[in-house]
């Protein structure tokens, strides 16, 4: 069993003991504090709520919806719906914040309540640690019975989501509309079912092919969008000749795609191909963090634009795109953020622009693809006693490279030459996360490995120090 507190929201497995996993009570807890937290800046607040298609989501949900009532919240609930959706009705609705009962790409075991702000964006470091604060303490009061939140549902969200990605400028229905695609979709039995065919249809493609897109939470393959779980799609996308494979996660808000001829798109590439059509139509810098391929500097450089890297984290990306004033930018896990909409990662104003820039392209997906740098990354971690100092470990290794070009934003990037290594720590667990690219698979192994020996070299060397 596994509960995991952090900035990000609280997640963790469904069952097992208080403090050890996702129980009732620990949702009742660390809601109260959320409540709490939203009161003391809001004197009359309303909190959105939504969730995926998790079996475990109704429970949760009422959960979540009677504690904020019993904290005095009203409570505007979504009911099924998409993380990109609830932040938008956060705004909608001039709500102190939202919750969304979702734990993203995470099996069906698990469920995580994710804390908005009043901008519909996820709590900053320190509102994070403020929400914990207030958890852990019991600093929490229930109101009195005269004084309990009202509840209200809506079911129209989605289309208003729909809507408001329909009226952006750079989304070309009638061009889409022209190609008439055949799209294979594959939601994994989660919202990404209501809400992906429904844009579809919206943008005019009328030929489409569903594969798992009813919101029961039965996951039909792990479903994180990677290229080792989209199998399934790919053959798909092969056998009916379509012109291409769309596939989210379960709360919609990281997109991949397949191409025509069944190779992986690469979700990496998908803020790629979204930014390099944005900035043929408009001039302006570009966002992503660390961890991300070196093509989107390149596509933003080639339009004569400004690339700016952040560290790793949603909200660390859209403050860096705020600062920057960032038209577009996001996260290498196919997670799109369009500001001209929201400061979230959203699939549906992905899937627009991406068609938007399909369809205006007039070739195959597998050419489009084909248009961009081929760089090849790989991932790894190295687990390291828990009483080692990660940062003092990482700074022994840049010492070891200092002759090679360093960040230190977030862990340590260095590059070599047109390669390079992002080293960082994990958020949740005794790991430094390695990731490496290049323009060979080899290169990047090869750089990948050598790193993570020089890891494990300096960290023997630390713990024989401390002996």
């Amino acid at each position: 069993m596994t509960l995991i507190t952090s900035i990000a929201g609280i997640r963790g497995t469904i069952g097992g003991n208080p403090g050890d996993a996702l129980t009732p009570s620990d949702i009742v807890k660390y809601t109260a504090a959320y409540a709490q937290w939203v009161k003391d800046r809001d004197q009359s607040p309303n909190v959105v709520i939504g969730r995926d298609g998790r079996v475990s989501g109704p429970m949760v949900r009422n959960l979540v919806a009677g504690t904020l009532r019993a904290m005095g919240v009203n409570v505007i609930d979504l009911g099924l719906s998409t993380t990109p959706t609830v932040e938008m009705a956060v705004t909608w609705e001039n709500a102190g914040g939202g919750i969304i009962i979702t734990a993203s790409h995470n099996p069906r075991q698990w469920n995580a309540l994710k804390l908005l702000n009043n901008l519909g964006e996820f709590l900053s470091e320190q509102d994070g640690q403020d929400v914990l604060h207030i958890a852990e303490t019991n600093q929490y009061k229930f109101v009195s019975v005269n004084h309990l939140g009202h509840y209200q549902t809506r079911n129209d969200a989605i289309q208003q989501h729909i809507d408001a990605v329909l009226n952006l400028s750079l989304v070309t229905k009638q061009a889409i509309q022209k190609r008439d695609l055949k799209i294979v979709v594959d939601c994994v039995n989660s919202t990404g079912g209501i809400a992906v065919p429904a844009l579809l249809r919206s943008l005019g493609v009328e030929n489409i092919v569903e594969l798992s897109c009813t919101p029961n939470g039965n996951f039909p393959h792990n479903p994180e969008p990677l290229p080792e779980n989209l199998t399934t799609l790919a053959n798909e996308v092969d056998k009916k000749n379509a012109d291409l494979g769309i596939a989210v996660d379960p709360d919609v808000d990281r997109l991949a795609f397949v191409c025509d001829d069944g190779s992986m798109f690469g979700e990496e590439y998908t803020l790629v191909s979204v930014a390099d059509y944005v900035l043929s139509h408009e001039q302006g810098s570009t966002v992503s963090h660390l961890s991300s391929t070196s093509a989107l500097q390149d596509i933003t450089e080639q339009h004569g634009c400004s690339y700016f890297p952040s560290a790793v984290g949603e909200v660390n990306v859209v403050a860096k795109m705020k600062e920057k004033e960032a038209i577009t930018g996001g996260e290498g896990n196919g997670g799109v953020i369009y500001p001209a909409l929201h400061y979230g990662r959203d699939a549906l104003v992905g899937i627009a622009l991406f068609l938007s820039h399909l369809a205006l392209y007039n070739k195959p997906s597998s050419v489009l693809r084909n248009k961009y740098p081929d760089y090849q990354m790989v991932k790894n971690k190295v687990e390291l006693s828990p009483d080692i100092d990660l940062d003092a470990l990482l700074t022994r290794l840049q010492q070891k490279y200092q002759n090679k070009p360093a960040i230190t934003e977030d862990g340590l990037k260095l590059y070599f030459d047109n390669d390079w290594v992002h080293l960082r720590k994990s958020n949740t667990e005794p790991v430094i996360r390695i990731y490496a690219e290049s323009t060979s698979e080899t290169t990047a192994d090869n750089l990948m490995r050598k790193l993570m020996e020089d890891l494990k070299s300096l960290s023997k060397g630390e713990e024989a120090e401390a002996d």
